[in-house]
């Protein structure tokens, strides 16, 4: 007759058994961060050489939950990277019935100041796209004008959406996400708030937060964060972090540049295996291309070291 064993029995033998395994080889844990500090010296090697003045990296891996941060909490002006969490205020409106994504809504090139409520318009030539100026007076749809937003960087699609749902909105979002420390305050070339420092401003670690959220599908719901990717994948600007990794990679990314400042935050879908998201940011290159180049570089050696 087969004596059996108590619950406090089966705990210890289980245990014994796994310690077992371990010391001849069976399980063996996974090497987690393994490769990160060789990838870390390859990418400071690169900063280093590329003159830059602050260069800020994030690094996430949805398959390993491997991650890297160099310089996360570095504060840097957002450019058009802030146009990501304005996208995800409208997704959210939407789905609690304040908008409409097939709303219209009226084309103008005029804005208030935050600082005082002063007029202030848009400069067709300093925008990367010139097309919706021409339609003043008539209609678009918010999702529309979110797609330029996004995929052509349409400052005047961006102040009129930045309108439409307010920073204080997407602010609120973004406390709520965890991405405490950037800062949507205002809509595009407010000049008398960029004289008072009152500037859209980010960090690497809040980027990462932001699309690592919309990777996982959390951002809103799985719904809105798919149709976030899609918008990303049509990016028009691809030479930073796409021009790293190989042409079957897909790339869902916003670009963000003015002047001395470029950025580009990512989620790279590698094929075969789960996204990893990853945010460059830099500052204080003179060359736009020189910077470009230096954000392939990075993007390069960490698609690498995740692939490899």
């Amino acid at each position: 007759m087969r004596t059996r064993q108590s619950p406090d029995q089966l705990f210890y033998s289980s245990s014994r058994l796994i310690i077992r395994l371990l010391l001849i080889g069976i399980l063996v844990p996974a090497p987690q961060g393994k490769e990160l500090p060789d990838l870390e010296k390859k990418i400071d090697e690169l900063v280093r050489a590329s003159g830059a003045e602050t260069v800020a990296v994030a690094y996430y891996d949805l398959a390993t939950g491997r991650e890297l941060l160099i310089n996360p909490d570095v504060s840097f002006h957002a450019a058009s990277t802030m146009k990501v969490p304005v996208m995800m205020e409208i997704f959210r409106q939407a789905a609690s019935g304040k908008l409409s994504l097939g709303q219209r809504i009226p084309v103008k090139n005029d804005f208030a100041s935050i600082v005082d409520g002063s007029h202030y318009s848009l400069t067709p030539d300093s925008d990367s796209d010139q097309s919706l100026y021409t339609r003043a007076g008539q209609t678009e749809t918010i999702r529309e004008l979110m797609r330029m937003m996004i995929t052509v960087s349409s400052n005047l699609a961006t102040n009129l959406l930045i309108e439409r749902v307010t920073p204080a909105r997407v602010m609120d979002l973004m406390h709520t996400i965890g991405a405490e420390h950037i800062r949507v305050l205002r809509g595009v070339e407010d000049g008398k708030a960029f004289q008072q420092g009152l500037n859209n401003t980010t960090t690497a670690r809040d980027l990462m937060i932001i699309l690592r959220r919309i990777a996982e599908r959390r951002a809103v719901s799985a719904k809105a964060s798919d149709e976030m990717i899609k918008i990303m994948l049509d990016q028009k600007f691809n030479e930073g972090i796409p021009a790293g990794v190989p042409r079957n990679a897909r790339v869902s990314h916003k670009t963000g540049s003015i002047t001395r400042i470029n950025h580009d935050a990512a989620i790279v879908y590698p094929p075969g295996r789960k996204p990893y998201v990853l945010v460059v940011l830099t500052r204080g290159i003179e060359d736009e291309k020189l910077a470009h180049k230096l954000i392939a570089d990075i993007s390069r050696v960490v698609y690498e070291a995740t692939t490899k």
